[in-house]
């Protein structure tokens, strides 16, 4: 039972998916079970992510509907079970896109949780909990689940601020930490958007040298006001080839079908790191095998972050400022806020208020 005398809801109100094509409709639909290890929040922002379009468009395989998305959640903490001690009522708290993994597996005994390789995982949305109810995400007024994947929000940071820390932060920070970026790197950020904004900040503020590579030229302002100290145009072949063999780092957070990978991998100095997180719905084709073996280049991806990750990447943003730029929408105008991020307006993180 919960350490709190409030009474437990049994559902959530939420925006759900009902199928591909479809606008979000609101409903009523069932929190899981409260169990000893569970936290509820009463949601205040929930970020959206492109997760979330891919799920509520089948993309990255069957959706089940109805489906409440939305995994970069905040909120203020209403009840907490018996087992929770990191947490208590009334703390202001946040989660991401996992809330569960099995803890038995050599993954998560070594703080990996990430990629626990069960498949016992739960996933924010579009996942089941071990009892087998149905997980939703935070499109919602509430949100329940496992005091593990929860974390408090530093006293200097806003709901609004940290909700699009639990993914897209998260996401771009766990690599760049993992492959080693520091003072004397010299990082390549491809796509300033959601995820690319967090890129540059993370790494200038790792003390490395930070490169845009962009498509077009109309995003050079805001990369040397995010810490760039230099923007190439991708599709000017003259460009690239002035950095060849400069990067210690590549972070490709937008790729396309067409992604022109011996030009992208060129840009890499020998030994040099290139880290997939923008994750493509087809497959990937057409990566030079001599070019990754001539260069010993390291080509890798990452997913999300484990809890260690996440509580590292808070208490690093609250230390050197590292935020996102976001706009706010009311959660009652979510199919307006969604209408508006498949047409590219964020600029760079959307998120909705309860």
């Amino acid at each position: 039972m919960p350490s709190s005398n409030e009474n437990i809801p049994k559902n959530l109100n939420g925006w759900a998916a009902t199928g591909k094509g479809k606008q979000l409709e609101n409903m009523e639909l069932p929190l899981k079970t409260f169990q000893d290890n569970d936290v509820d929040m009463k949601i205040t922002h929930c970020g959206i992510c492109g997760s979330d379009i891919h799920t509520i468009d089948s993309g990255w395989g069957p959706t089940n509907y109805p489906c409440v998305v939305g995994h970069e959640i905040t909120g203020v903490c209403t009840a907490v079970g018996k087992n929770v001690t990191h947490i208590k009522v009334g703390d202001r708290i946040g989660v991401g896109a996992q809330s569960g993994s099995c803890g038995q597996c050599d993954d998560c005994k070594s703080g990996h949780e990430n990629t626990c390789s069960s498949g016992k995982s739960t996933f924010t949305y579009n996942s089941k909990w071990p009892t087998g109810e149905e997980a939703y995400g935070g499109y919602a007024d509430k949100w329940r689940g496992h005091s593990n994947f929860v974390f408090k929000i530093p006293d200097n940071m806003s709901n609004e601020i940290a909700a699009t820390f639990f993914c897209a932060g998260v996401t771009t920070y766990a690599p760049l930490k993992r492959y080693n970026v520091t003072k004397g790197s010299k990082v390549g950020v491809i796509g300033i958007g959601g995820l690319g904004h967090f890129a540059v900040q993370w790494a200038k503020a790792m003390g490395a040298e930070v490169v845009a590579l962009s498509h077009s030229d109309k995003k050079r302002g805001d990369a040397a006001q995010l810490g760039c100290s230099d923007y190439v145009v991708t599709s000017n072949k003259d460009e690239m080839k002035q950095h060849t063999s400069s990067l210690t780092h590549i972070i490709c957070t937008a790729y396309s079908t067409h992604f022109d990978w011996p030009a992208n991998l060129s840009l890499l100095k020998t030994n040099g790191t290139f880290i997939l997180v923008g994750l493509p719905e087809a497959p990937m084709s057409g990566i030079p095998a001599g070019l990754l073996a001539m260069k010993q280049i390291t080509l890798c991806g990452s997913i999300i972050g484990s809890p260690s990750d996440i509580q590292e990447m808070l208490d690093f943003a609250a230390k050197t400022g590292v935020k996102p730029w976001i706009q706010k929408y009311p959660m009652s105008e979510v199919n307006k806020a969604i209408e508006d991020f498949r047409e590219g307006k964020p600029r760079y993180r959307f998120v909705l208020e309860n």
